[in-house]
């Protein structure tokens, strides 16, 4: 078997002090690693300008909310607790979560409900600019 890499072998050993489950370790491990490979350089070698250029890659594969900011706490614990770099690690921003907005029903679609066997309905009415005053 290969011998481990010092860097990343220091990365394991920082996040066992720290106790992150195991899962967690494999996914920063594996994060930081796809990092690297992305840019065929020792992450080490790396700043924020190839960490802004590879979350714009990240972007622009379909990455979920999820697995973008597990790549963004892999590389900010990376810098910030692994290389001691931590002014740098303000700068990796997170993926804001996109929220959906609430499905709302017209006036019409409203209209069409079929309540029938609803034993108690309680219904609102907002301001739909359809009142007459």
């Amino acid at each position: 078997m290969a011998e481990m890499n010092p860097l990343r072998r220091r990365m394991i050993e920082d996040m066992q002090v720290r106790n992150l489950s195991p899962v967690t370790q494999r996914c920063y491990v594996h994060a930081v690693a796809k990092f690297a490979q992305h840019f065929n350089r020792s992450p080490y070698r790396l700043g924020l300008a190839e960490i802004r250029a590879y979350q714009i890659h990240l972007t622009t594969t379909g990455i979920s909310w999820a697995g973008f900011n597990v790549a963004v706490c892999a590389l900010r614990f990376f810098y910030g607790t692994t290389l001691g770099r931590t002014a740098m690690v303000d700068r990796i921003p997170y993926a804001r979560k996109r929220r959906q907005l609430p499905v709302i029903l017209s006036a019409e679609e409203v209209a069409d409900l079929d309540l029938r066997g609803v034993e108690l309905t309680v219904l609102s009415a907002c301001d739909t600019g359809l009142a007459q005053y």
